[in-house]
């Protein structure tokens, strides 16, 4: 469309702001205000991690001087007031440990098994996995160790280590050719406890 003078120009110019100026607007702010919202959430974010990893720290300053108790306390504010940061999940990893040296082994696999549900990270997760089935093998939950492995037994970084639990099961089992195959993997797999691997591989009774 062209128009012969200025003033037509102006005239089609006001016209124009007045059917679309207010839908401008009101973009304009939406738009500004979604910005704002952004950052507003990201400095929320930032800060939120900031005070789960101060808490995180007290878990571990805790877990150092055998405070047991306090460690339960410091990783059920972390589970309840910082549950979207990584720091609840690590903190139930310490919490765990702390348990399991103080005697309380089925409370630390109760917090095992909580991290592998809820960890966002599933390296986490399988770390987490790791030490369950190893306290299960400990109590003699064969059974449950083996379920535990087989379920969480999907990602290569983790593979030598838990064939290295296959191999104490197998070896608590008295199935001596399965834990040697079990063991073997894990070394060629790269666990990093390789060493370890090693001396539980002599110390297995020579196959029949």
């Amino acid at each position: 469309m062209s128009y012969e003078t200025d003033d037509e120009k102006v005239e089609a110019i006001k016209a124009w702001w007045k059917e679309n100026g207010v839908a401008i607007v009101i973009g304009i702010t939406i738009g500004l205000a979604a910005i704002v919202g952004w950052r507003s959430w990201g400095d929320y974010r930032d800060s939120l991690a900031g005070q789960g990893s101060t808490v995180f720290d007290q878990v571990l300053a805790s877990a150092g001087t055998g405070q047991t108790d306090a460690v339960m306390a410091q990783a059920r504010v972390l589970n309840n007031d910082f549950a979207s940061t990584p720091y609840a999940a690590l903190g139930a990893l310490v919490e765990a440990k702390a348990l399991y040296e103080s005697g309380q082994p089925d409370a630390a696999m109760t917090a095992l098994t909580r991290v592998i549900a809820a960890a966002p990270d599933p390296a986490v997760a399988r770390i987490a996995a790791l030490r369950l089935a190893r306290i299960q093998v400990a109590q003699g939950q064969l059974d449950e160790a083996a379920k535990t492995v087989a379920a969480n037994d999907t990602s290569p970084e983790f593979a030598g280590e838990f064939a290295a639990v296959r191999g104490d099961i197998a070896a608590a089992r008295g199935d001596t050719a399965a834990a040697r195959e079990a063991y073997e993997q894990a070394i060629a797999k790269g666990s990093g406890f390789s060493q370890v691997i090693r001396l539980k591989l002599d110390n297995l009774p020579a196959s029949s």
